[in-house]
């Protein structure tokens, strides 16, 4: 029982985040300093019951701005699987910490992210949604989860952590993401 249990662990890891795009470093992994929020005091906050958005903050636009900012700080950290500090981190843990940041907790694991928030068509996708993805098609579950980082027609790119590459940007116009996309969810 042990070894199916490890074995499924094994397939689950090696299939996990993966990217076909490759990396370009301009900075060294020791280099990266993790900013804190810049204005806490304008968080967006989800309303517990209805697990909607509450808007009402005239501040939103900038609170993604932060959001996003604080996301690519990562950009190049290695991949790890649980990982969620700057020496290594997963697809899930890079959100699940760049949200905290801003005092919104998201579950850890993506594919009960994928419960949060309002479902939203991929033609109203918004900087700072969140992109989820099915890059395995023995689990068929969601396994993978990025945050849009841009958002202009044709052009949606967002910020992951994939197996090999690590933190990186990809575009969902990539034939792999294109393929494996499964829906977009608003939080802020």
């Amino acid at each position: 029982m042990r070894c199916y249990f490890t074995i499924f662990l094994l397939i689950l890891f090696l299939m996990g985040c993966k990217s076909s795009k490759t990396l370009i470093k301009d900075k060294p992994n020791s280099n990266i300093s993790i900013l804190k929020p810049k204005d806490s005091t304008n968080i967006t906050k989800i309303n517990s019951l209805t697990k909607e958005p509450i808007n009402n903050d005239p501040s939103h636009s900038n609170t993604v701005k932060h959001l996003v900012d604080f996301a690519k700080q990562f950009e190049g950290v290695k991949y790890k699987f649980g990982g969620t500090t700057n020496k290594g981190m997963d697809c899930s843990g890079l959100v699940y910490e760049t949200f905290k940041a801003f005092e919104i907790e998201l579950p850890r694991i993506s594919r009960h992210m994928a419960t949060q928030g309002a479902k939203v068509s991929i033609d109203s996708v918004k900087t700072g949604d969140l992109l989820f993805f099915k890059t395995s098609n023995k689990l068929k579950t969601i396994n993978h989860v990025g945050l849009v980082v841009t958002a202009l027609p044709g052009n949606i790119e967002f910020i992951h952590s994939t197996t090999s590459l690590g933190v990186i940007i990809s575009s969902l116009a990539e034939r792999y993401w294109y393929y494996s996309f499964v829906e977009a969810r608003r939080i802020l």
